[in-house]
């Protein structure tokens, strides 16, 4: 079983290595899914021409981002002449716009998606070991639990700049008026305030990442066994990525829904300054989405978001495990020339 400070070893990875891993994957995840969803949103916005005002949230992958529109010739949504498709549209975005306009918003997503991807990734690897050498027999679940509690510890460290981020990306703020701006808020509604909207987020990201996390571990441990593998492989991390992060998305869509209105509902309080008058708590939502629309308004968006998160898990978490293969290796080289000869 081992002892405990094996078990807490960062899989034969240093924490500097291991936040390098994290760091590439959350890179590549944002390069390739935001142009996706930049398409999209043009796509949308072709269809049904957003107003001043009207809200759209956002999401490459990593983070959601709440964006509220002003005018129309911002770069989030603006059409360059008509699309006859998705594929239409890449081409014409980069013919007219140039090949950046599909990274619109990255930025501001990579400023606050890589910490927290390296603290929920690090709170995971760290929780697992540990629970898997405290749970012994029962050690299937320990990432199941360690993926819960790693998103709780995320989600908490994160939420505060939640509002700051949510605040910079629709209203040109200087760094003083974002101060009192916060400081305002903290004011009135106290230091709770900045962490408005921590219970819908780990309503929905708690339970996706629990059940992320244990489908991922038993479907690549079986992918492993299927193709006699001590170690997986790229393509292995990345079907399991692929496949837990489908069901993980089905499972926990109504949360997703939630979170969503809630988001869009509290955008454009701000942008127009009337509160708007909705249910308080996520399960009263939930019962007037149903209320209005029936079963399917709790899975509204089902294809798009399975799309999305598919391939953001998959590419995420296989290039997360190939570099911390890779380091785990090179160390290993390492350890065996420093080692003295007989």
């Amino acid at each position: 079983m081992g002892t405990k400070e094996s078990a807490l070893q960062l899989d034969g990875v240093t924490p500097l290595q291991q936040m390098v891993s994290t760091c590439a994957g959350a890179l590549l995840t944002s390069l390739i899914v935001t142009p996706l969803d930049v398409v999209k949103i043009r796509l949308q916005a072709q269809r049904n021409p957003f107003y001043k005002g009207k809200c759209f949230v956002y999401c490459n992958g990593l983070m959601d981002h709440l964006c509220i529109c002003e005018d129309g010739n911002k770069a989030w949504y603006k059409a360059s002449g008509h699309f006859k498709g998705t594929l239409d549209a890449f081409s014409s975005i980069v013919r007219n716009e140039g090949v950046t306009s599909l990274w619109s918003g990255l930025p501001p997503t990579l400023v606050m998606a890589v910490p927290a991807t390296i603290i929920y990734f690090t709170c995971y690897d760290l929780l697992r070991n540990f629970l898997t050498w405290k749970m012994g027999g029962n050690a299937d679940f320990a990432p199941l639990f360690a993926g819960a509690l790693a998103r709780v510890v995320s989600v908490t460290l994160v939420s505060p700049l939640e509002l700051i981020r949510t605040r910079m990306q629709y209203r040109q703020l200087t760094y003083r008026e974002l101060g009192d701006c916060i400081n305002s808020a903290v004011a009135k509604d106290g230091w709770r305030s900045l962490w408005k909207g921590w219970g819908p987020t780990v309503l929905r990201d708690v339970p996706f990442s629990a059940m992320y996390w244990y489908n991922y571990e038993q479907i690549k441990k079986w992918l492993c066994k299927t193709y006699s593998t001590s170690e997986p492989t790229f393509l292995i991390s990345f079907t399991a990525g692929a496949l837990s992060g489908s069901i993980a998305a089905v499972a926990t869509l109504p949360f997703d829904v939630v979170k969503t209105n809630r988001q869009i509902a509290l955008g454009q309080m701000d942008a127009s300054n009337v509160i708007p008058k909705q249910p308080s708590s996520t399960w009263k939502v939930m019962k007037k989405i149903f209320a209005e629309n029936g079963f399917t308004g709790l899975y509204a968006g089902f294809l798009p978001r399975v799309i999305k998160v598919a391939p953001a898990c998959a590419i995420m978490i296989s290039t997360y495990e190939f570099g911390k293969s890779f380091f785990r290796k090179r160390n290993k080289e390492q350890q065996k020339f420093s080692e003295p000869v007989p």
